[in-house]
């Protein structure tokens, strides 16, 4: 990040004067594509899509270079098998059921990516039928599970990815998933992670996507409440159990080719078909852009455990305690890992910027590097939703005493390095 573009991207956050990023402005009635390399820098896409919060795709040029979209992929564009079984037969793997509905998801089993592959080889002569249902191989964790080195190189637009970094850190998990299924397989309705940002990379492929800005999923909820498991179902026309269908635009239609890349902004839910055999890399990633998302949506989560167990919070010791202990469970973290990631990132960005240098490839990921100006961006937005973090009254109830530093303190470090960095 340059000078000009953390300027520019400042003044925007002052200017949504508390609202969130993503629920304000136009409504696109297209999703741009992004044709050439070298003419669209990171200051275009911050300034173009990712402050806006709005949907992008970017041409087979960006991704040309990926070992995966040469050694996975046969020369007339299908999977490869032979090779995916030479190097990772006998990694297990995560396989959903399509045809499976549980909730708003699918079913998932595991087993070795060689029995996958042969399921999928029957599938397809099968013509794309089996009595074992239609299974895709969703959420493969192949960063963690083995080198990726060769397999992809993560874009710069992508690079300030906390989530990851905060991941790696503690050397536990990640947000990087492989997907690869056959025509047909598909994910239902839904928003990313933690009201995340993603991008999707097709290496062989087709998919077409659904996408529904923030806010519009509201009007697509049944009359009981929930939300569509499928936005395609023909008993979405049915004006008694969808009664507000008819204040939802259409969805904006995006057909993805081999290749090609799709930015998919913080909150926008989405619903995803594969048109052809493919196998695709996508990633989830949070950072200052959509970190108030994330705050809100945690709050949101909160609330709605809350509402579930409020007929015993006169007479369950800790109610409130155990209110963070079931949003953990639910939502994969809760009030005080909320804290503990604002942390990790604060206290990175914080020694770059007193001490000029970063522990490791900070913040930038696959070789982007940490400047001064992405990390000074970084800090003013922590410092905002820790601020509304530490006001919090459910936040005030989560015992502190054992962290370091305290929240008051970090905030108060972080407010010190703003002023100290205006003129930088």
């Amino acid at each position: 990040m340059d000078r000009e573009t953390r300027v520019f991207a400042e003044s925007h956050f002052r200017g949504l004067r508390g609202r969130l990023p993503g629920r304000v402005g136009r409504t696109p009635d297209r999703v741009d594509f992004i044709e050439r390399p070298d003419a669209f820098s990171y200051a275009d896409f911050v300034k173009g899509y990712l402050l806006p919060n709005e949907p992008c795709v970017f041409s087979s040029a960006f991704t040309e270079g990926w070992g995966s979209r040469s050694h996975w992929v046969t020369p007339g564009g299908k999977p490869d098998f032979e090779y995916l079984l030479r190097h990772y037969g006998d990694v297990v793997v995560p396989v959903a059921n399509c045809g499976v509905q549980e909730y708003n998801s699918n079913p998932k089993e595991h087993m070795l990516l060689r029995d996958y592959i042969s399921y999928w080889r029957e599938y397809i002569q099968g013509d794309y039928s089996s009595s074992r249902g239609c299974l895709y191989l969703k959420d493969w964790h192949l960063c963690r599970d083995s080198s990726a080195e060769d397999v992809f190189t993560v874009p710069v637009y992508f690079s300030s990815d906390w989530l990851n970094e905060y991941w790696d850190a503690l050397d536990v998990d990640d947000y990087r998933f492989v997907y690869m299924g056959p025509a047909g397989t598909w994910s239902p309705f839904h928003a990313d992670i933690f009201r995340s940002f993603s991008w999707s990379v097709n290496i062989c492929g087709r998919k077409k996507w659904f996408f529904f800005p923030p806010g519009q999923e509201e009007a697509l909820r049944d009359c009981h409440g929930g939300l569509p498991y499928d936005v395609t179902s023909p008993a979405l026309l049915d004006s008694r159990l969808y009664p507000t269908r008819h204040l939802c635009g259409p969805p904006l239609e995006v057909t993805q080719e081999a290749g090609e890349m799709v930015f998919v902004p913080s909150g926008w839910h989405h619903q995803v078909h594969n048109l052809e055999d493919t196998i695709s890399i996508n990633h989830n990633w949070v950072n200052g852009c959509n970190l108030a998302n994330m705050w809100h949506f945690l709050q949101q989560e909160l609330c709605a455990v809350q509402q579930e167990v409020i007929q015993w919070k006169d007479t369950m010791p800790d109610w409130h305690h155990h209110c963070q202990v079931i949003m953990r469970s639910c939502s994969g973290i809760n009030f005080t890992e909320f804290y503990h990631f604002l942390k990790v990132i604060a206290e990175r960005r914080l020694h770059l910027l007193t001490k000029g240098t970063g522990p490791g490839e900070v913040g930038g990921g696959e070789g982007a590097g940490l400047g001064p100006q992405q990390a000074a961006f970084d800090v003013g937005r922590i410092a905002e939703v820790l601020a509304s973090v530490v006001a919090h009254p459910d936040f005030q109830r989560v015992d502190t005493s054992t962290f370091s530093p305290r929240p008051e303190e970090l905030l108060q470090q972080l407010e010190e390095v703003i002023a100290a960095t205006v003129s930088l």
